[in-house]
């Protein structure tokens, strides 16, 4: 890669290579210093030293110019009128930001530039009436109170969640699972062109990529981080709005689930996520409420959502060497946070709960720890 090559187009190279991912990418940035072009001249020993680095995607990384056409992708973003948003750029969503697998860029259509607070609502493509009109009822008002309402664009409550903020004035963002310039499903082309003109659409990957099994479920992990909380209005228990509470759980959103029908497939999703402890949901004021409740929001006079700036807890020496481990979104085991801050056990474990319960860190299912966002 050339010395001419500027960092926005290095980061539009690492963003559509096979092999890398955003984990892998930040990492290498980490490790040198967060120019996205030195990653390309450095030597194979520099490289290696990022952690999940190797011969694979070393090679990768070599062979670029044979993976990309990046004067092509350039093309299309200004032919399409679309814009890609470095996870660096002050107009990236800084919630999104905070999750421990961020994407290094976005692809952006539509104006909106991520100023308020977000809720996502999702469910099945495979949908019922009854579950249309609660999406659609709840996303306008919702929509009224000031929030950007997030979805997927696919049919069924994506759709209506879509339609229900726009009828409402408000802004929303489609997250796609393919590139920006693909239609799915084909007979949304008309919502995709609204929800372009009344907020944005968004997605990670480059211009020709086709969604698959993948990708809808990196996509899921972008809804749920762009958001304070998620909720689910009908899925089955191995609906892809599964996926998104899942992740949304493992970032520190809040989740909340409309029961259904108990004879209905489509609600049993939703039915199995009150029993784990997602929040049961019958209006948006069970939204409202339990939002004005967390640090970081509040209900202005008029009944609208405002954020606000998250108070700092006091926090020991021991904890806060235990919580600069975290910085840059690391996931980290017990010994290697021992190996880190060179704190005895004893010391090391007690601080890493009172962070737990201060809501700093987060303790995950297979038992390794990462900050809330």
């Amino acid at each position: 890669m050339g010395a001419n090559v500027t960092e926005l187009q290095a980061l539009l190279v690492l963003n559509a290579l096979p092999n890398i991912g955003p984990i892998t990418t930040n990492r290498l940035l980490d490790t040198l210093g967060g120019d996205p072009r030195r990653i390309f001249t450095a030597d194979n020993r520099t490289l290696q030293s990022a952690r999940g680095v190797g011969p694979v995607i070393i090679d990768t990384i070599r062979g670029w110019e044979q993976r990309f056409d990046l004067a092509r992708e350039e093309a299309r973003l200004a032919q399409a009128g679309a814009e890609f948003i470095p996870a660096r750029d002050p107009r990236y969503p800084t919630a999104l930001r905070e999750i421990h697998d961020p994407p290094i860029g976005l692809y952006q259509k539509g104006n909106y530039r991520w100023n308020r607070p977000a809720i996502a609502i999702v469910g099945s493509r495979r949908t019922t009436l009854y579950g249309q009109a609660v999406a659609k009822r709840f996303a306008g008002e919702l929509a009224r109170s000031g929030f950007c309402i997030v979805s997927g664009l696919a049919r069924g409550i994506d759709s209506a969640a879509h339609e229900g903020a726009l009828e409402a004035g408000g802004a929303t963002a489609a997250v796609l699972g393919n590139g920006i310039d693909i239609i799915y499903p084909p007979e949304n082309l008309e919502l995709y062109r609204r929800v372009e003109a009344g907020g944005a659409v968004v997605t990670e990957f480059p211009f020709g990529r086709r969604a698959d099994r993948q990708s809808f479920a990196m996509r899921n992990r972008i809804i749920s981080g762009l958001c304070a909380a998620v909720v689910v209005v009908e899925s089955d228990v191995s609906g892809g709005s599964m996926i998104t509470a899942k992740f949304a759980g493992e970032q520190g959103r809040t989740v909340f689930a409309v029961p259904g029908r108990i004879d209905q497939s489509t609600s049993a999703g939703c039915h199995q996520l009150i029993r784990d402890g997602a929040m049961l949901c019958t209006s948006t004021d069970d939204i409202l409420e339990e939002l004005n409740a967390l640090p970081g929001f509040r209900l202005a006079a008029d009944g609208s959502a405002v954020a606000t700036a998250k108070p700092k807890p006091e926090l020991t020496a021991a904890e806060a060497t235990i919580y600069a481990c975290f910085t840059g979104g690391a996931i980290l085991t017990l010994d290697d946070l021992a190996e880190h801050t060179a704190l005895p056990y004893a010391e090391l474990a007690p601080a890493l709960m009172m962070l737990e319960l201060k809501k700093l860190v987060l303790r995950r299912i297979d038992g390794t720890y990462e900050a809330r966002a």
